[in-house]
């Protein structure tokens, strides 16, 4: 193993732009990567924080009687995807909207009478406040007789879902085209470190060296530049989330497990790369 390693190192020094080719195509595509995993997580977060303030609004018909409205609330809240529900008055209503709307003091200071209804206020459970389950809470609401309106905001609900479905999208198709890349010139690299070596290997296996024997020191090599690799994207993830964070905006980064995982993977891509290119060069192990 020992013997393996070593070459795998001196590969480095035999090839030293190419090797640094490697090691960059794979950090600035687990760069890439990162960013918008980084984008993802902290696009995450803004989304939760938005989807807090998801709420139906029931407006209530005029002359609805609160007792009607409370025994409706006792059954909304019955609904597994319902967290609360909150009944506000026609006096309460108007109170915010004074407190809330100071710019129509005016407006309000001349009303000579409410003409905000009652509303009953729907908030709901984590996990049940994308645009389907609104829409379907909002749907059994309208079953209410004494329901004048209902408002929730279905555009802006239905613009977050698509926007996260998109951010999603678009990170697994730029990261897969740059692993591909990646395992491209890894792969380049490793068979001309093959054919570099030809005589090398031949005499090896002249002395009765095994494949697994003679494979080794490129599996390494492989592995060693997708580690480095990794670990530089990682860096550079860090340095692009230290910015953002101090110059605009509070930002989340990697937890460590993330932080493992992109090492392990940039490791697993400079594996496989190594381990196709070679074993296209030298044979399957039982040839």
């Amino acid at each position: 193993m020992n013997l393996a390693l070593r070459e795998a190192l001196l590969a480095f020094r035999r090839m030293p732009l190419l090797s640094v080719l490697s090691v960059t195509t794979i950090a600035f595509a687990l760069f890439v990567v990162g960013l918008f995993g980084l984008v993802a997580i902290n696009l995450r977060g803004a989304l939760a924080a938005l989807e807090e303030r998801v709420e139906i609004i029931v407006y209530l018909r005029r002359g609805t009687p609160v007792e009607t409205a409370t025994l409706a609330i006792t059954d909304i809240e019955t609904f597994h995807e319902v967290a609360t529900a909150t009944y506000v008055s026609e006096d309460e209503a108007l109170s915010r909207a004074r407190r809330e709307l100071a710019e129509f003091q005016g407006v309000f200071a001349d009303l000579r009478a409410n003409p905000l209804p009652a509303s009953i206020e729907v908030r709901l459970k984590p996990g049940f406040r994308s645009a389907e389950h609104v829409n379907a809470v909002a749907e059994r609401l309208r079953g209410f007789r004494f329901a004048e309106d209902i408002r929730y905001g279905r555009e802006w609900i239905e613009k977050l879902d698509r926007l996260r479905d998109v951010a999603a999208l678009v990170g697994l198709t730029v990261g897969a085209a740059f692993a591909i890349a990646s395992v491209i010139i890894i792969g380049t690299t490793i068979r001309m470190g093959v054919l570099h070596r030809g005589r090398e290997i031949a005499i090896m296996r002249l002395v009765g060296a095994t494949d697994g024997f003679v494979r080794r020191p490129f599996l390494l090599e492989g592995a060693l530049k997708g580690a480095l690799g990794g670990a530089a994207a990682v860096g550079l993830n860090h340095a692009a989330f230290f910015t953002v964070d101090r110059l605009l905006f509070d930002a989340a980064f990697f937890d460590p497990a993330w932080v493992a995982f992109i090492v392990l993977f940039g490791t697993a891509l400079g594996l496989l790369a190594s381990a196709a290119s070679v074993r296209r060069h030298l044979g399957s192990p039982t040839s």
